[in-house]
């Protein structure tokens, strides 16, 4: 999708005499119009003057092949001419087969999350936590975003688990984005606040255990003696 709808070139001149205008495509050596005739088969150019004197080459629904350099010609003695230049902006687009899905990575591996955009200009690509949170680099600094098509983290662990925004944006807008989740996996962590519990006989308590893991883990309880007592 390009930015331009339409575009018309410029060039005026004064003389007392006839003279025959024409327009070409400087890269391709292509006439476009010679005086109000056009002569190429591109139905998107069309020519209009004023009095013969002001004359303007127009191009609808402007393309990315329509960018290049134009030139107005006379056939003065000498011909005289002037050259202009069409740059075609075009809006920041994700390239997905070039971006990274969703990973999974084991916790104390590395990871390089790629991002891929067109545009024109080229996009700046720019990396961000979804939530807001800090992205921890290997240098142990946190930051609150990262420039650049490559975000590599070192030795990952479950804080860098999370879901990261790939923005590309070149000036046109809209700018766009990408999400990428970081699922981190890793072993069960056991920690018990109170090792010592003391009750009356028969009276209830409830034991804690917490756990952290990636996967989910099974927890289970059992006896000094091996026997299970829950699971869950």
């Amino acid at each position: 999708m390009t930015y331009l709808i339409s575009f018309e070139f410029f060039f005026g001149y004064h003389s007392s005499s006839i003279s025959i205008v024409a327009w070409l495509r400087v890269d391709t050596q292509t006439i476009l119009t010679i005086h109000s005739h056009v002569i190429t088969k591109n139905h998107r150019i069309s020519v209009t003057h004023t009095d013969e004197i002001n004359w303007y080459l127009k191009i609808k629904d402007v393309r990315e092949t329509d960018r290049g350099f134009y030139m107005c010609q006379i056939n003065t003695d000498p011909m005289k001419s002037q050259i202009g230049y069409l740059d075609v902006v075009v809006p920041p687009d994700i390239i997905d087969y070039s971006t990274s899905p969703d990973q999974i990575i084991r916790e104390g591996s590395n990871v390089t999350l790629r991002c891929s955009a067109s545009g024109s200009p080229p996009p700046n690509i720019t990396w961000r936590k979804e939530a807001g949170e800090l992205i921890a680099l290997n240098n142990d600094q946190e930051v609150s975003s990262v420039e650049g098509p490559l975000l590599n983290i070192t030795k990952v662990n479950r804080l860098h688990m999370g879901a990261y925004l790939c923005i590309a944006s070149n000036g046109v807008p809209p700018s766009v984005s990408k999400r990428i989740s970081l699922i981190v996996h890793f072993p069960p962590m056991v920690w018990i606040q109170n090792q010592l519990v003391g009750a009356h006989l028969e009276q209830q308590i409830t034991m804690e255990c917490h756990s952290e893991a990636f996967p989910k883990s099974i927890n289970i309880w059992k006896r000094e003696g091996g026997d299970t007592i829950s699971q869950g």
